[in-house]
């Protein structure tokens, strides 16, 4: 019975260790501010990546998809990286030079539910939001219709059902 009891109690200590959802190792991501700052310098857009504390989708997404290394050439080369915690209190300052939380940001961009991933111009400008996890294919079908400029011509939808 003691050996039954000390399984049962490490099982119940590994499911209450929380799922770490920081930003995919190697990447070169960035905080709001200077992720915005050098997207403007380097003109590209951004990649902004809202995550949170405890995120299972989080960890999932950061292990499955962007563990490819790819996608992680990709996203290096060509967008300006940023990682904000959807449930953090930093304080962030938008283009428009107002001041607000990483937690408002979350809310203003719609981040209710993580993992959300928002593209943006280098100037802060919202192109798109995508929510949830996504596969390796689906974040190279989103860097077509980003730095292609479709999204200046029609939505993500026409672009996905157009794709050849």
């Amino acid at each position: 019975m003691p050996r039954q009891f000390f399984s049962a109690a490490a099982f119940c200590a590994l499911l209450a260790l929380p799922a770490w959802a920081d930003p995919p190792a190697g990447y070169g991501f960035a905080d709001f501010d200077t992720g915005l700052q050098r997207a403007q310098a380097e003109n590209k857009p951004i990649f902004l990546y809202f995550g949170r504390y405890g995120c299972a989708w989080c960890e999932h997404t950061n292990r499955k998809t962007f563990s490819d290394p790819d996608i992680k050439a990709l996203y290096g080369q060509h967008y300006s990286l940023v990682y904000v915690d959807a449930e953090g209190g930093k304080r962030l300052r938008l283009p428009s030079g107002e001041r607000i939380t990483e937690a408002q940001l979350g809310t203003r961009l719609g981040a209710y539910a993580t993992p959300l991933f928002v593209y943006m111009t280098p100037q802060g400008k919202l192109i798109m939001k995508i929510p949830g996890f996504k596969t390796v294919q689906d974040f190279k079908d989103y860097d077509r219709y980003v730095r292609g400029g479709h999204h200046e011509r029609q939505s993500l939808l026409e672009f996905l059902g157009a794709k050849p």
